[in-house]
């Protein structure tokens, strides 16, 4: 499992990516804050960020998909 840091890096990469090359997108990133505050701990925990990671990634790859098949 990737550690903390390397999540964090990873979700920051991939939300500029949306914001930048994706605005039409970045409206449902709003959204996605609420895969979190489940956490009880004063931390998030490695596995939520992995989670909300690996869903951002999902919802960008399938926005990509959808696109293309519009063209």
């Amino acid at each position: 499992m990737k550690t903390e840091q390397e999540l964090n890096t990873n979700i920051l990469h991939i939300t500029m990516i949306i914001q930048d090359r994706y605005p039409e997108l970045s409206k449902y990133l709003e959204e996605m804050p609420v895969t979190i505050p489940d956490e009880v701990l004063p931390e998030i925990s490695p596995k939520t960020l992995k989670t909300y990671y690996d869903t951002l990634r999902s919802m960008l790859h399938k926005y990509i998909s959808a696109s293309r098949g519009r063209t």
